[in-house]
């Protein structure tokens, strides 16, 4: 088992990929032209998402922990399935708003340990915000982190200046975060349902998984997802939002999240703040 030293090495080499990997994001983000192509699935994939993956994925190999990515994600169960640890990584999630250009897109890098993770950053390079989760730290939110091709942290320095999450107010009014991009009437539903619980809902739209980090900050009361997802989609915000005293959990079941499975799709899932 990876001891706490390691662990937190390795939380050092997450933030920078990430940084890293950012800085590769704006430069294609900020030029007059950026190629989108559609991948098999029909999702859009642009030069930034392939930058971004190789830096992530040359970095993270010095760590000699398998790494698992939307951008690299043609490895069999058969090979995977005896993984203890891996990296699970979305080089950019939110390739729609990428697109968009609104700025709500984030790098997502998370370690999972025995099908459930146990550490993620959630890197935003436009406005500069890290979130950071350890399942042994608890969760953080540093702000002013700007992309950068030689950005380098020790754990200390990840840590120094960082919010303790959750670090805002509760809502005064019952608040649900959603989609940018996505909303289904099954959500729209459990909306309906919310607000006959609560009489009054507030309802904020994001794109990626800034929405699990919203109510890991305490923006949000809730994140419904009723829609598919895939794992790299939610493995960093799931660790943050477990690090911050949150629950991600089957809509149906109300079990953990977990991944590494043969098809490696989510069920539909709620990130709410723990029922006490």
């Amino acid at each position: 088992m990876i001891q706490e030293k390691e662990l937190q090495l390795l939380a050092s080499a997450a933030a920078t990929a990430a940084v890293r990997a950012g800085y590769l994001i704006m430069e294609v983000y900020n030029s007059d032209d950026f190629q989108v192509n559609l991948k098999s699935d029909a999702t859009p994939l642009t030069l930034a998402d392939r930058k971004a993956h190789e830096e992530i994925k040359n970095l993270l190999g010095k760590t000699r922990i398998p790494v698992l990515s939307e951008e690299g994600r043609d490895i069999i169960f058969d090979e995977r399935r005896g993984w203890e640890y891996f990296w699970m990584v979305d080089p950019l999630d939110g390739t729609k708003e990428f697109i968009k250009r609104n700025g709500e897109f984030t790098v997502n890098i998370a370690l999972i340990y025995k099908q459930f993770p146990i550490m993620g950053i959630v890197y935003v390079p436009v406005s500069g915000e890290l979130y950071f989760g350890q399942n042994t730290h608890g969760a953080y939110k540093k702000e002013g982190v700007t992309p950068s091709l030689t950005a380098s942290f020790t754990f200390e320095e990840l840590l120094n200046g960082s919010m303790v999450l959750p670090c805002s107010e509760t809502p005064p009014v019952y608040t649900v975060v959603g989609s940018r991009s996505h909303m289904s009437k099954e959500t729209e539903q459990f909306m309906g349902k919310l607000k006959e619980q609560h009489g009054e809902i507030s309802f904020l739209s994001r794109g990626s998984s800034l929405k699990m980090c919203m109510v890991a900050e305490g923006k949000a009361d809730v994140y419904p997802r009723l829609a598919t997802t895939s794992e790299w989609d939610t493995a960093a915000g799931q660790a943050v939002a477990e690090a911050a005293g949150c629950e991600v959990v089957d809509f149906d079941s109300r079990e953990r999240i977990m991944y590494n499975k043969v098809v490696l799709q989510n069920p539909w899932f709620v990130v709410q703040k723990k029922t006490k």
